[in-house]
């Protein structure tokens, strides 16, 4: 039995093509979104702060962790040496 297809994609609310496998804006299908136990997800909420996810995700740091500044310096020296090699090459 094919399943039924949902004039609205409950997941995103666009509208589906009638007979389609998928929503096209979000992907959802039957089996994961258009099913009546699946769960959906509120995205209409303002309470998402990018620059906090930010922050947790990668911490403040613009370096890794653990690397010592001895290695900033030979990478920057490098990158310097190699820029000045292909500049004055041509």
């Amino acid at each position: 039995m094919k399943p039924h297809t949902p004039e609205t994609c409950p997941v995103c609310g666009e509208d589906v093509p009638r007979n389609a496998l998928a929503c096209p804006e979000c992907g959802a299908d039957h089996n994961s979104g258009w099913r009546e136990d699946a769960d959906s997800v509120d995205v209409s909420g303002s309470d998402f702060d990018y620059d906090e996810f930010v922050e947790n995700e990668f911490g403040t740091s613009p370096k890794p962790h653990g690397v010592k500044p001895v290695w900033w310096i030979t990478a920057i020296v490098l990158l310097v040496a190699f820029v000045l090699f292909y500049a004055l090459k041509g």
